[in-house]
């Protein structure tokens, strides 16, 4: 069940400014790739739980990347699609520290 909710924000982990996808909902920053714990299902943003949504590892798939998260109130993994603007550095410095930590 997914909700577009497509808003710029200031990122709380980098403090930059994201803007609005366009094309389907922003999830995270495009600087940094972190998120918060907002959403039960994509686009919701009915998750009560707020925590701050590290990004540990990438994932390739058919029909592209996704970023594996680890919230770090509650500890959950959540999986999130990459978007088109997506910092690239980023996007090899997690999977570099991801291989670098053993997968941790």
């Amino acid at each position: 069940m997914f909700i577009k909710n497509d808003e710029s924000f200031i990122c709380n982990h980098c403090g930059k400014r994201v803007e609005k996808l366009e094309y389907t909902s922003r999830d995270h920053c495009n600087h940094c790739l972190y998120s918060i714990h907002v959403d039960i299902n994509p686009g919701d943003r009915l998750n009560d739980c707020m925590g701050i949504l590290k990004p540990i590892n990438i994932e390739t798939k058919t029909k592209g990347e996704i970023v594996i998260y680890k919230c770090l109130k509650c500890n959950n993994i959540i999986r999130n699609k990459t978007a088109d603007d997506d910092n690239k550095d980023m996007i090899y410095k997690i999977v570099e520290d991801y291989a670098k930590n053993g997968g941790i």
